[in-house]
């Protein structure tokens, strides 16, 4: 008892760090993570690949692993609080020196008149005995509670793996379908090309132009052919990556290119940090963890306090098994218990209670760290998307007005008016600018997935 007076104090972390109260002084609490990701998304194909990854990711069926070792670790946690029984049946022999104290008093021993102690002497037993350690300082009773909440916190690491899942698939998803729209673009250019060079070999045979003209048209088509393949090659790279999400071996993905220009399309409904709290995965995931590190101290500050333990027996005892079942002889019984503190050992303890106490700190730490990742990670995303769109507008403004360069620019060199490296550039800039339009929508795109994937959506 005298060694349990001096226990160290535990140390009580204090989270600072308070998320502010709006992104960019927008109060509006709609928020985007409640709409389910069938409603969010709305393409049909989509959805199929989710429900498939949903169903047969390995990632995901590793982590529902963890949460099944979580629930076990849990439930030998509670059996620990409960009394051990168990029943032995044994049977023995054992031969001592006559000339000892043992073999001296069983040589004078009698078990009935005339007969003296066999030797050698036979044992038979049939007991049974029970040991339970008395929680007096609910350690035991908060190594229950510190497992039950890192089961909790192994199902919202499911949640989060769930989130990132859906995000990954849709982000590759729009990535295929971008591929598949800068496709049609450079398979066009490359007929309109087509068709200039065409154009440029008449114009050599009536010896308007030079054959170097003839030449860097050439050069131009085969330029455009082989971005074709490396697009082709980037399309097959795509389709493998969904299907490695999806588990299974490359097979062709079934996608809308409308898709797109068609979907996510309305206002981004951001919320309010503290919705990140509640909505976030990870944040409740690092806030569990927090609570088992805490309670990980308590059972280590336990440790320093005296433990009770209660042991009985109870059972039947011979040397011969007719006798076994004589009673009251054969019969023994023994209950015992025992109060016990730490003495020499106290240095190991105060080793593991410092630990437990470092490894809350860092969980208060991951825990601030994880919120701070997910305020910064919305508000790059609602900065981007806002200039994302602004970016499209422009493109798609400055592709219209090259798209109409396109036949001015064949009409005049038909009337010699442009010389041949103005058609090819105006070409060139054509090309450039709707794939850089193809390139900036999917950013847009992904930006919006990201959005919803921060904010907590698409495990629910």
């Amino acid at each position: 008892m005298l060694a349990s007076c001096k226990v160290p104090q535990v140390l009580e972390p204090k989270i600072t760090n308070v998320v502010p109260g709006t992104y960019h002084n927008n109060p509006d609490t709609a928020n985007l993570a409640q709409v389910n990701w069938r409603t969010f998304f709305g393409d049909q194909d989509l959805s199929n690949l989710i429900d498939t990854a949903l169903l047969r990711n390995q990632e995901l069926q590793i982590t529902l692993q963890d949460i099944d070792i979580s629930r076990n670790d849990v439930r030998l946690r509670q059996a620990a609080r409960l009394p051990t029984v168990a029943a032995r049946l044994g049977a023995g022999l054992e031969k001592v020196g006559r000339y000892t104290s043992q073999g001296a008093g069983d040589a004078t021993t009698e078990i009935t008149p005339g007969k003296e102690m066999p030797d050698p002497l036979a044992d038979f037993a049939a007991t049974i005995s029970a040991n339970w350690e008395v929680d007096l300082w609910k350690k035991l009773r908060n190594s229950k509670k510190a497992a039950l909440t890192r089961y909790l916190s192994s199902v919202e690491g499911k949640n989060f793996v769930l989130s990132n899942l859906v995000a990954e698939v849709a982000n590759a998803y729009f990535e295929l379908v971008a591929l598949d729209n800068e496709l049609d673009v450079v398979q066009q250019n490359i007929a309109i090309q087509k068709d200039a060079l065409e154009i440029v070999k008449v114009q050599k045979q009536a010896s308007r132009v030079t054959e170097l003209a003839v030449q860097k048209f050439r050069a131009e088509v085969l330029k455009s052919q082989d971005i074709k393949y490396d697009l082709l090659q980037q399309i097959t790279e795509t389709e493998n990556r969904i299907n490695f999400l999806l588990a299974r071996y490359p097979t062709p993905i079934r996608r809308n290119k409308a898709s797109l220009q068609n979907a996510l399309s309305g206002v981004v409904a951001s919320g309010i940090p503290a919705q990140l709290l509640v909505n976030r995965p990870d944040i409740r995931q690092s806030e569990l963890e927090l609570q088992a590190a805490k309670l990980d101290v308590a059972v280590a500050r336990a440790e320093f306090y005296p433990s009770l333990a209660v042991s009985a027996n109870l059972g039947l005892q011979a040397f011969k098994p007719s006798y076994l079942f004589k009673l009251p002889e054969s019969l023994l019984y023994g209950l015992a218990g025992d109060l016990a503190a730490p003495l020499i050992n106290r240095s190991a303890i105060k080793v593991e209670f410092k630990t437990a106490n470092a490894r809350q700190l860092q969980a208060m730490f991951n825990y601030e760290r994880t919120v701070l990742n997910a305020y910064m990670e919305v508000s790059n995303q609602l900065s981007g998307i806002e200039n994302l769109g602004k970016r499209c507008e422009l493109k798609s403004t400055q592709v219209e007005a090259l798209t109409k360069s396109i036949d001015l620019a064949n009409d005049l060199f038909r009337s010699a008016r442009a010389d041949y490296l103005e058609v090819l550039m105006t070409q060139r800039d054509v090309l450039e600018s709707r794939l850089e339009l193809i390139e900036t929508k999917k950013a847009q795109l992904n930006a919006i997935v990201n959005m919803y994937k921060y904010l907590g959506g698409g495990w629910n």
